[in-house]
């Protein structure tokens, strides 16, 4: 417990946690049961290329999901990359910026023109109202990102899709296991991605997976991610190599397996956020719908920093001191990254939402490395910050500036 400025490891006092506790550290599962497939697919000398692992593990998420095809991946950004391709993106695509810099760029990788599109500062998914407006003759599609794992407004965007003749496809990273009233996502638009890298709470070490209804797309999608073969030796389409191996499908299954423990560990963790925090001045824990299936993948922090009067880089700063590695997402914006913040200078005064989210966002460790324990001492050093605002910003101010600290 902090009981004094100087209690904190920034000025120089030892740091609360001994080892770093980390956003999005791996679940491994049953290590007996990874072991176990491991050596029945080394027996089988069958390491690739579409073995029992990857046909299980893709039925596996198709069932789980109620959608018609699976296809996994190596990873989620090369999923991406198929999926647009598949759809025929060409020109311009609408997108957020307030997304990891992956989803940008698997569609400028395709030669195609990412036009970034503002947020809804309640939701923190893209706003179907600005996407209306960015609609011109060049658009070919919206890629939308179910931020945190709440899913975007699906039917606005369904509908503005069908007016505008427009391939409609989710970016689902955060939102493996999760639901909206209209349904599981992964059954909407005209197909979704998933990640399943290894800081996702169900992982294959590094995978993705294109998952759709459009039997036309899943064939595609299909041979393009192994070169284009239909069969031993003959090419009937342009591909790459997408394939995901037997490795990353059987530590899928293992994931898949540990699946709601996972869940229930994310979800303690962060409830016990939400105790620790709900009355400190200016800190919002982003709330998760509890009347909808949600996997509590991010716990996330809105520091209000006229309220609390400390801010959220600061913040950050103190408990990265004391070990905890807090991450600002998705901080700047895709759009203040290159190549896109050449490619449009002024692309900021027309996403002031998303500015505005990515100086206020911050996320805490969770997952099963991270106990209420922990959670509880989190909670601690940031309700001393805040409670100590003043003192420690004045106190930051004298060092930056070069003075030593009293």
């Amino acid at each position: 417990m902090k009981v004094s400025l100087q209690d904190l490891a920034i000025f120089g006092g030892t740091s609360s946690f001994a080892r770093p506790l980390h956003v999005g550290r791996p679940n491994i599962g049953d290590r007996a049961a990874l072991r176990a497939r491991m050596d029945e697919m080394l027996d089988r000398r069958w390491l690739t290329n579409g073995g029992p692992y990857l046909e299980e593990f893709e039925q596996r998420l198709a069932g789980m999901l109620g959608i018609r095809h699976c296809v996994a991946t190596c990873n989620a950004t090369v999923a991406l990359e198929l999926a647009a391709r598949a759809l025929d993106m060409r020109g311009e695509v609408i997108v957020p910026s307030f997304t990891f810099i992956a989803t940008a760029h698997a569609l400028h990788w395709q030669g195609i023109t990412p036009i970034f599109c503002d947020i809804d500062p309640r939701t923190h998914n893209i706003d179907p109202e600005r996407v209306e407006a960015l609609v011109t003759p060049r658009t070919s599609g919206v890629l939308g990102v179910h931020v945190w794992g709440r899913a975007c407004d699906v039917e606005a965007l369904g509908a503005i899709a069908r007016r505008n003749g427009l391939r409609l496809l989710y970016d689902a990273a955060h939102a493996f296991g999760c639901s909206s009233r209209e349904g599981m996502i992964g059954s909407f638009g005209d197909a979704e991605v998933f990640s399943f890298h290894a800081t996702k709470f169900v992982n294959a070490f590094e995978g993705g997976a294109v998952v759709t209804n459009d039997d036309s797309v899943a064939e595609r999608v299909r041979l393009m991610k192994n070169f284009g073969f239909v069969d031993e030796d003959q090419v009937v389409y342009s591909g790459s190599n997408g394939k995901m191996s037997e490795a990353s499908a059987a530590m899928g299954l293992t994931s898949l397996e540990s699946m709601e423990e996972f869940i229930a560990i994310n979800r303690r963790n962060y409830r016990g956020y939400r105790r620790g925090l709900g009355d400190v001045p200016g800190i919002q824990v982003v709330a998760c719908d509890a009347q909808q299936r949600h996997n509590y993948q991010y716990v996330v922090l809105e520091i209000d920093e006229r309220v609390t009067g400390v801010s959220r880089d600061l913040l950050q700063q103190i408990l990265r001191a004391e070990n905890v590695l807090a991450r600002r997402y998705f901080h700047p914006g895709c759009h203040r990254m290159e190549p896109y913040r050449t490619l449009f200078p002024d692309a900021g005064r027309t996403l002031p939402h998303t500015e505005a989210l990515t100086a206020r966002v911050l996320l805490l460790p969770t997952g099963t490395t991270v106990g209420l324990e922990e959670v509880g001492r989190v909670c601690d050093i940031i309700r001393f910050a805040v409670e100590n605002a003043s003192a420690i910003a004045a106190r930051r101010g004298i060092i930056d500036d070069g003075a030593a600290p009293s």
